[in-house]
């Protein structure tokens, strides 16, 4: 991005931090006094990141950072904007840095599988005997993912656990290869994979930001784009060509849109167009369309009796 204003960084670093509580307060100040918005996540087993500013921001924060013994190892993932990624700033201490939910849990400085650069994944995802694992929540795969990746049928991280177990006979045997997001998700993952006796398991490192962004493999062997936890939604990884697998959940044409269901008791997220969002009320069922707190019909100031007509109106449409 030619002239770019703005950075938006990802970064994650297993380290003790003491206080995690008291840390999240200190350092919420520090990047509120560096106009920085963001989501951060601390606890006793270390930080896990992404924050945007302007290019003056960023460096200030990641000089802070690296500053600081406990995080001089940090490794900071930067995309270009032109504008902030978050509406907020926000620094919360919690149990986990990532939520695995594991009775027994797993030290990523002490057990992890083995590193892949992404010239290297790229290699062995392409070999015999090889099962190329997405450690993603569902909506993220169907976005986009690694070239016949196997998609997990879960909605949190911490349901991964209970479906590898309930699948386990199609990992056996195999070289698994794992990838998430930034690496964060495969740290405790492969570990925890190794310790329920999976031996062969590799990961992604970096993540598939850094392979995006690998100046050799330029992305290759992604399909669509990548979810990301921000107001992009979605950025492109693969350099070289670009696949949509998304699919309008109304009429499954190609989509790339993500929104979230309107009803406030559902909120899935949702592919479809903008003009199938106005259609649909964008409402994934007529059980959601026909939710009284409808957040659809109270933005745009539909009546009772609008939204009955737009519900008969759908109806008619479906018996034809």
């Amino acid at each position: 991005m030619q002239n770019h204003t703005h950075n938006v960084l990802l970064y994650y670093l297993y380290t003790p931090i003491e206080d995690p509580e008291v840390f999240a307060v200190e350092h919420l100040a520090a990047c509120k006094e560096l106009e920085l918005k963001g989501r951060i996540l601390v606890s006793e087993e270390g930080i896990n990141g992404t924050c945007s500013g302007t290019i003056e921001q960023t460096q200030a924060y990641m000089d802070m950072m690296k500053s600081d013994l406990r995080f001089s190892d940090i490794v900071f993932k930067i995309d270009e904007a032109n504008g902030h990624a978050f509406k907020k700033m926000h620094v919360r201490a919690k149990k986990e840095i990532v939520h695995l939910g594991l009775e027994d849990d797993i030290n990523p400085n002490e057990l992890t599988g083995t590193y892949l650069e992404p010239a290297e994944f790229y290699k062995q995802m392409q070999e015999q005997d090889t099962i190329v694992l997405d450690a993603r929540n569902d909506y993220e795969y169907d976005l986009g993912h690694f070239r016949n990746a196997v998609r997990p049928d879960i909605e949190n991280f911490r349901d991964l656990p209970e479906w590898i177990r309930d699948n386990k006979e199609q990992f056996e045997g195999k070289k698994i290869l794992t990838y998430c997001t930034g690496g964060i998700r495969c740290e405790k993952f492969s570990g925890w994979l190794k310790k329920e006796g999976f031996e062969d398991v590799s990961q992604l490192h970096g993540g598939i930001v850094s392979y995006g962004k690998d100046p050799e493999v330029k992305g290759e062997l992604w399909d669509g784009q990548l979810y990301v936890f921000d107001e992009r939604i979605a950025v492109p990884i693969n350099q070289v060509e670009q696949v949509i697998v998304g699919k309008d959940h109304f009429t499954g044409e190609p989509c790339e849109r993500y929104v979230n269901c309107a009803n406030p008791e559902c909120n899935a997220k949702i592919l479809t167009s903008e003009e199938n969002e106005h259609k649909y009320m964008r409402s994934c069922t007529d059980e959601c369309r026909e939710h009284p707190r409808n957040r659809y019909a109270f933005e745009h100031g539909l009546t009772g009796e609008q939204v009955q007509a737009r519900l008969n109106a759908l109806k008619e449409t479906t018996r034809v």
